[in-house]
């Protein structure tokens, strides 16, 4: 059984994915309400803060794991459930608990998990609230309710009929142990809460919107003050993680830099990496004297204040480099001013628009960042490390993707430093994710209303895949999408690489059409009844107990599985195997198995290129090519199904698209086939070759060895006679050429006959010869030495018994004892200098007299 399958099976009938009692059959009209259509359009738009009704209205994410659990929001209550117990064991019994938490009491729309595990916080329409979740073995409990803490989260701001609607809620990653939450509200209010201090009061705000001006008139839409999402930035050595993002609805992006929760937990390498980083850009400053660099100076003086605040506050003894660990800060005080709202960001080349489509609101924007957690120097994915990606969606079904090339830098507000210039973004690419193509194909009648206008009730959030940093999901109300980037990374990554030796490089790679792959793999629109079950939720286990998986649950809790597949190395960082062209160097080199020139001696069928199974086969990712259906249900009292021009029409076009994946399945099952048969025969040539190769080996270690071995000896001997023949030679030459020595010749012969009696002397018992002298100097030597060191020592003994006594000893006693030492220094003296006058005459060289190492 597969995992999709098994998961299919597991989750069917799962009771924690049963929909409320006020949602069921037995209210049709509410279970209506859960459906997009035109009908129920209004209640997809308008938020009511008097009624909030479980319309998946807005940003929806209400599903998430905990390891091997399951978190579900069902209206007003969270249930939890374990699904490494029922993976292990299909004898458990399908059941979940209901987390008791009175003091909530909204919709939920948004969950998400704080980074310890241990908090839950939970968003309505306008309120939050943060949940402390139960232990683990909460499963093992008979009641099938579990009393849980729950305080909800600013009052005054977030549950008054006058409270702007949440626009999204989110844990910061450095929060001081996980307990710093940030909510959004869409009038631009960035709240910081830290649930350990002080759940009503915020910590920090930050306003994306600037106040207006009573006595002044702008003309500005809404959607521009309006924030529809943020983002965290990324980052490892610059201002990237100290960075937030927030696209409006109107697409505009801003940007507030540095911002830092007011109880975080930094690690310490990057505090000293973004100090580097700006110790370096002031030293290049210092080259430049125009008025820019002298506004940037300014600039990064205020950056290094801050940063030097920062750096004050590691503990003692913390250097770089060095092991990084978590150290808790908090923001500096030594800049009074404001961090500045930056923006809007220009957007080059201008976006394009959707063919057929008047422009959505954004709703989500999220930022990815790639490699920023490998430490392999020789890592292709270092090559993009500095590059930052932000995507934006719309309603539309128009997702926009930015390169973030000049990365944004902390700023103020100060009135002193010009702050007209606007951030950029690089535009790579406009994806359209085919929602207006699929509403267009449905015929309506001319009287009714265009199923365009569902746009409006459309708003796609991104998940980021917790393995595979360049795999994004895209979810709607309409289906999930999911978008690989690696196809852009790999071609930026090559262009990077090779930037350094061709500047021409990059702007070619650019201008290729490498795009980012889109593929749908979920639809919830159903062509029939012109309506559509909206998505409320995705989920990727991150769990070594789960298959690595999707999960995805639509807006009448409908769970539908989809299996992933791990890659184990990413694409753009993957080494050839072999090498690639005749000019390639081999990576081992031997000079014994260097390649003589000329054609090679074996040519393999297979080719020098790595083989790439054709793409409907491969499938790295695992999903389907064609999007599963989970459709909305029929209507209740309706149990036929009607055939339509427009069910016909869908029909034919899925058939054509399985038609078209079986002719390309069969091309591919042809193509792998033929490589199939030329492998075979390709191993059939390397085994012949092979068995030559060992018949030559064989040959050349028996009956060619041995006469090899014969060979070399002859040679040796030849070898030996020539060299005795080439010195007799020689010999006759130097005799013919000069018969007698010459004067000089002579004469240093004879010296070397005096200079050897001399030495070893004229006969065997020559006393004068150097030899006889220094075997005498050496008796003599050994013969005067252990007296002197025994006196040494005698000196050296009475020496410390006189610092002992010196003490207890009278005047008169030292001075007896004084003259007793100077006789016999007296003594030791007169016996160095015969020694020394001895060593004199005979020509040796002594070392220092012992009464000299004494002192």
């Amino acid at each position: 059984m597969s995992d999709n399958e098994e998961w299919s099976e597991l989750l069917h009938d799962h009771p924690i994915f049963s929909l409320l009692k006020s949602n069921d059959d037995s209210h049709p009209k509410s279970k209506n309400l859960l459906e997009l259509s035109t009908n129920s359009l209004p209640d997809f738009i308008n938020v009511d803060p008097q009624e909030d009704a479980p319309t998946p209205s807005g940003r929806r994410q209400v599903m998430l794991l905990k390891d091997s659990e399951l978190i579900v929001a069902a209206g007003k209550e969270i249930r939890m459930s374990s699904f490494g117990d029922l993976k292990l064991s299909r004898s458990v019994r399908k059941s979940y608990k209901t987390l008791h938490t009175p003091n909530i009491q909204f919709e939920i729309h948004q969950i998400a998990l704080n980074p310890s595990g241990k908090l839950l916080a939970v968003a309505g329409a306008f309120q939050v609230a943060v949940i402390v979740l139960p232990r683990a073995g909460y499963s093992r409990l008979v009641p099938e309710t579990i009393d849980c803490k729950a305080v909800q989260v600013g009052q005054f701001y977030h549950a008054s009929d006058s409270s702007a609607p949440i626009a999204k809620i989110e844990w910061h990653p450095w929060g001081e142990a996980g307990s710093t939450l940030l909510v959004m509200t869409i009038d631009g209010k960035l709240r910081e809460y830290d649930i350990s201090n002080d759940t009503e009061e915020p910590q920090q705000v930050l306003s994306f919107v600037p106040e207006k001006k009573s006595k002044s008139f702008m003309a500005v839409d809404n959607s521009e003050r309006e924030v529809a999402s943020f983002s965290l930035g990324k980052g490892r050595a610059d201002w990237g993680p100290l960075t937030v993002y927030a696209v409006m609805k109107s697409g505009d992006i801003y940007s507030i830099c540095p911002y830092m929760p007011q109880n975080a937990s930094i690690p310490s390498s990057y505090v000293h990496s973004l100090e580097c980083f700006i110790s370096a850009k002031q030293e290049f400053l210092l080259q430049g004297t125009s008025s820019a660099s002298k506004n940037l100076s300014t600039i990064y003086d205020y950056q290094h204040k801050y940063v030097t605040a920062l750096v004050k506050q590691l503990p003692p003894g913390t250097v770089f480099p060095a092991t990084s660990k978590s150290v808790l800060m908090h923001p500096p005080t030594t800049i009074k001013s404001p961090p500045l709202r930056q923006g809007p960001f220009l957007l080059q080349p201008s976006p394009r628009m959707l063919e057929g489509s008047e422009g959505g609101d954004a709703t989500d924007i999220t930022y990815l960042a790639f490699g920023t957690d490998d430490d392999d120097p020789e890592d292709d994915a270092r090559d993009t490390e500095h590059l930052g990606i932000i995507l934006v969606s719309y309603q539309d079904g128009k997702v926009d993707l930015f390169l973030d090339v000049e990365k944004v830098e902390a700023r103020w507000d100060i009135k002193h430093i010009s702050s007209h210039d606007l951030p950029m973004l690089a535009v790579y690419e406009t994806i359209d994710l085919g929602l207006i193509t699929m509403l267009n194909q449905v015929t309506v009648d001319p009287t009714s209303t265009s199923l365009l206008e569902l746009l409006h009730g459309n708003h796609p959030v991104f998940l980021l895949d917790p393995l595979h940093d360049d795999m994004v999901y895209v979810y709607h109300a309409f289906g999930v999408h999911a978008l690989d980037i690696s196809p852009v990374l790999q071609n930026l990554a090559a262009a990077l690489r090779e930037e350094d030796e061709d500047e021409s490089v990059l702007q070619k790679a650019l201008e290729k059409s490498t795009m980012t792959n889109v593929q749908p793999i979920i639809s919830t629109f159903s062509v029939e009844r012109k309506c559509s079950n909206p998505i409320i939720a995705v989920a990727i286990p991150n769990d070594v107990y789960l298959t690595y998986c999707i999960f995805v649950l639509t807006s009448v809790m409908r769970i539908t599985t989809f299996p992933l597949n791990i890659r184990l190395e990413p694409s753009h960082a993957r080494k050839p195997l072999i090498a690639d062209g005749p000019d390639s160097k081999p990576i081992d080199k031997s000079k014994w198995l260097t390649p003589v020139d000329g054609p090679p001696s074996f040519v393999s069928l297979l080719g020098s290129s790595v083989y790439t199974p054709p793409t409907i086969i491969a499938n790295p990712s695992g999903l389907p090519y064609n999007p599963k259906l989970s459709l909305p249900g029929l209507p209740s009292g309706s149990k036929e199904f009607m055939l339509t021009p427009d069910t016909l029409r869908f029909i034919g076009k899925t058939v054509a698209q399985i038609t078209s994946q079986i002719q390309e399945i069969h091309l591919a099952y042809r193509e792998v086939l033929a490589r199939t048969m030329l492998q075979k025969e390709e191993q059939l040539r390397q085994s012949s070759t092979c068995k030559e190769m060992e018949t030559i080996v064989e040959k050349l270690k028996g009956p060619a060895r041995q006469a090899t071995d014969a060979r070399f000896t002859k040679i040796q001997e030849e070898q030996k006679d020539l060299l005795a023949r080439l010195d007799r030679l020689l010999q006759a030459l130097m005799k013919k050429a000069s018969p007698e020595l010459s004067e000089q010749e002579t004469k240093w012969f004879e010296e070397l006959k005096r200079m050897k009696e001399d030495i070893l002397g004229r006969g065997r018992y020559d006393d004068d010869s150097l030899i006889s002298r220094t075997h005498m100097l050496e008796r003599e030597y050994a013969r005067v030495l252990p007296p002197l060191q025994a006196l040494a020592e005698k000196e050296t003994q009475r020496g410390k018994k006189y610092a002992e006594n010196t003490q207890n000893l009278g005047f008169s006693q030292a001075f007896e004892y004084g003259q007793r030492s100077n006789i016999d220094r007296t003594k030791i003296t007169a016996i160095e200098k015969d020694v020394l006058k001895l060593a004199t005459k005979l020509d040796v060289v002594l070392g220092r007299p012992p009464s000299t190492n004494a002192e």
